[in-house]
């Protein structure tokens, strides 16, 4: 509650409110929520528990099968800005959070409790980046606000967790043609670095191969590097390149 700095403005969408811990929380300082819920019976449930707050609606559905702007108020015919804030279940964490920052409306800020080896991992810096860390990087700076040791729940999980926060960048951090240009991009390198010990080679992206003298796709011959050691930036540099190549 206290890492999504709330105030009687804010709407605020939960995904996933089970019976309710949180979202009575969150109605108490949010000026408006909506809490959506793929459980049918947990629906009800939670519809006879929060009755007395009339700015909270409890929807009836599954957030993968919903466009975000769809939940949104939009009285003057401008859907409102909005933050998620959500113990989002762990098995669609990363799908929940590419499902929102890639939405037509983005929110302006996501808290949500994730496991902590897919919160590391979100956070990581060059040296240690993976396509989900791109991912979100792309659209938001993420920190962890706290660590969630197992025993806090009842009965425990198998794994710590964390309270992750994304600042929802208001533009991308790089520039590039398009979102789609740029994972494009980046999904290529990573596939380089799934095959065995390729790498990237060159602003072609292309793959080096053990036993190959060139890289796969043509290029001239440049310092090879892994894609878990590139940057936000340069990736956005490298698919500028590739763009310029394929014009």
């Amino acid at each position: 509650m206290a890492a999504a700095d709330l105030t009687p403005e804010d709407t605020v969408i939960e995904v996933g409110p089970g019976l309710g811990i949180l979202t009575r929380e969150l109605a108490q300082q949010a000026g408006r929520v909506i809490a959506i819920e793929a459980d049918g019976e947990m629906v009800s449930a939670l519809s006879e528990t929060v009755a007395r707050y009339p700015n909270l609606t409890v929807i009836h559905g599954d957030i993968m099968h919903v466009e975000p702007v769809s939940l949104l108020p939009s009285p003057t015919g401008v859907p409102a800005g909005y933050k998620v804030v959500a113990n989002i279940p762990y098995y669609i964490t990363s799908a929940v959070l590419r499902h929102f920052l890639e939405a037509s409306r983005q929110p302006t800020l996501m808290v949500v409790m994730v496991q902590k080896e897919v919160g590391k991992t979100i956070v990581a810096q060059p040296g240690d980046m993976s396509l989900l860390a791109v991912s979100i990087q792309f659209y938001g700076w993420p920190s962890i606000v706290a660590r969630v040791p197992a025993r806090s729940f009842y009965p425990p999980p198998k794994v710590d967790s964390v309270i992750l926060r994304v600042d929802v960048h208001k533009k991308p951090p790089v520039s590039v043609s398009s979102a789609r240009a740029f994972f494009e991009t980046v999904r290529a390198g990573f596939q380089c670095a799934a095959e065995a010990t390729a790498q990237l080679a060159g602003p072609g992206l292309g793959c080096r191969h053990p036993g190959s003298s060139r890289p796969a796709a043509a290029g001239r011959d440049r310092p090879r590097r892994r894609a878990e050691t590139l940057s936000i930036e340069e990736w956005g540099r490298l698919c500028r390149e590739r763009d310029h190549l394929e014009s």
